[in-house]
């Protein structure tokens, strides 16, 4: 179950395509920060045109990239773990942004003992971010 601003979250809020969370492991307090989006992108061929579809993703039931945090969320009980939203985003591009923005602001690389997250890359332009 995802969380957000203390509630439990199962919808898709319209105008919203992804969002940056929280996972925090309960027995250890170890976290780890990340971004997911709420749909993908697929292409399919119909009458000879590409045409593209949204699906929704696998968001429900993601816990993360990370392979460090899917091993023990698998070792020890995905009730031992909170999922929690902590920004919705418009766009990928400002969910890359307020991801990256938060690892800095927690220095997640700078302690490894409470931190899951090994890297942090973004790639962004000042029109993902709107004021």
């Amino acid at each position: 179950m995802w969380t957000y601003q203390g509630n439990e979250f199962s919808e898709i809020p319209e105008g919203y395509t992804a969002f940056v969370y929280l996972i925090t492991n309960k027995k250890t307090n170890k976290k780890y920060i990340g971004k997911k989006l709420f749909y993908f992108s697929r292409s399919k061929t119909v009458k000879g045109k590409k045409k593209r579809t949204k699906i929704e993703s696998d968001w429900k039931d993601y816990w993360s990239s990370s392979e460090e945090v899917q091993k023990d969320v698998k070792e020890l009980g995905e009730e031992n773990f909170t999922r929690e939203i902590i920004r919705l985003c418009e766009n990928k591009g400002s969910a890359s942004y307020f991801e990256a923005k938060e690892q800095f602001i927690n220095e997640v690389l700078e302690n490894p003992d409470q931190w899951y997250n090994g890297q942090i890359q973004v790639r962004v332009h000042r029109t993902h971010v709107k004021k």
